[in-house]
């Protein structure tokens, strides 16, 4: 009987060891309050309220707070009262946010549980404030201003020189009496304008014609509110299934029913040739991209022959031209490399 007593004795010493040495071994050096509790730093029990929690920390506050400190009111120094209100003000912080507060009690229930609670600190701590959605939602949006800004600075600096060329300006001014609005009608009276108005108004719709008549293709083109790069992400699932069923079309059509290539067909295998997009090949000229028909640039062998013909062609004129004749001789006697020394 007395030996059974004892053990139960020795259990319960034991368990009460077990549980005294997790609650220290709770506190982490480094986290939160440090090896003490938040709780008892703010002198409130762990069912206190968050009311509760803010009376005890302005209490405090007042207290340790380093602009409030005078010499001789409390026994502590200056220094031990700003690391008090800094101790304070953490425990404040820590519990007054539900979650946090949930992650610290968490963490003295679960001490062994060590490692875990610094990933939860730190996840926490170095989280940033704001949605990292929004913030790639406000990139995505400031870049695609960006790109629509520059694509119409760039299409009205085109069409700005358009203004001075005279073949152009020729063109319009001729479209322009056809459409019988440069035609000139006498003003009398008071709705009578001066010659600079009657200038400025002929200039806009001179500007108008060549904005509505010239197709201008390549960097220049008139911008497309869907090229930007919010558009583009948010069609982009539709670009795809689009891809995809284009390449299975493709497929079918031309490699198992070996149905002939189109005019369309034709010009797309010659722009993956010459290694160009979309926009750039748009941009030369008609006769150019006949020429290409005609020589049936879409075979490989017809496009190998004439690329042969172009480099032998650039070598001829290379070869005929006066300033590259000057470099050649440039780089044959005082090319890079050469180190002289000027005479004294």
């Amino acid at each position: 009987m007395a030996a059974s007593i004892e053990l139960r004795l020795t259990l319960w010493i034991s368990l009460v060891f077990i549980l005294g040495v997790s609650s220290v071994s709770a506190l982490i050096e480094g986290l939160y309050c440090g090896t003490q509790s938040c709780y008892d730093v703010l002198g409130v029990s762990r069912d206190a309220s968050k009311a509760e929690i803010g009376r005890a920390y302005r209490q405090l506050a007042r207290r340790y707070h380093p602009d409030r400190y005078q010499p001789g009111e409390t026994e502590d120094s200056r220094e031990t009262a700003q690391q008090k209100f800094l101790l304070v003000a953490t425990a404040y912080e820590t519990l007054k946010d539900e979650d946090l507060r949930k992650d610290y009690d968490y963490m003295l229930d679960h001490p062994e549980e060590y490692y875990s609670h610094y990933y939860t600190y730190y996840r926490r701590r170095l989280a940033p404030k704001v949605d990292v959605r929004i913030v790639i939602l406000v990139t995505i949006c400031a870049i695609s201003l960006f790109q629509y800004y520059s694509w119409w600075s760039s299409y009205t600096e085109a069409i700005n020189y358009l203004m001075t060329v005279p073949k152009y300006r020729i063109q319009a001014t001729e479209l322009a009496k056809q459409q019988g609005l440069l035609n000139r009608t006498k003003e009398k009276g008071k709705n009578r304008r001066s010659k600079e108005e009657i200038r400025e108004e002929e200039e806009q719709i001179i500007r108008d014609i060549i904005k509505n008549k010239i197709d201008i293709k390549g960097g220049y083109q008139k911008p497309n509110i869907s090229d930007i790069l919010l558009c583009k992400i948010i069609l982009f699932p539709y670009h795809l299934c689009t891809y995809v069923v284009w390449n299975c079309s493709w497929f079918y059509r031309f490699t198992i029913r070996r149905e002939e290539y189109g005019d369309e067909e034709r010009l797309y295998i010659i722009r993956k040739y010459m290694k160009m997009s979309k926009a750039q090949f748009d941009s030369l000229d008609n006769s150019l991209i006949e020429t290409f028909l005609k020589q049936k640039l879409w075979i490989k062998e017809n496009y190998e022959a004439y690329k042969e013909e172009q480099e032998e062609e650039m070598k001829m004129k290379m070869a005929t031209d006066s300033r590259w004749k000057r470099y050649r001789r440039w780089m044959k006697s005082e090319g890079p490399g050469r180190i002289t020394f000027a005479d004294d």
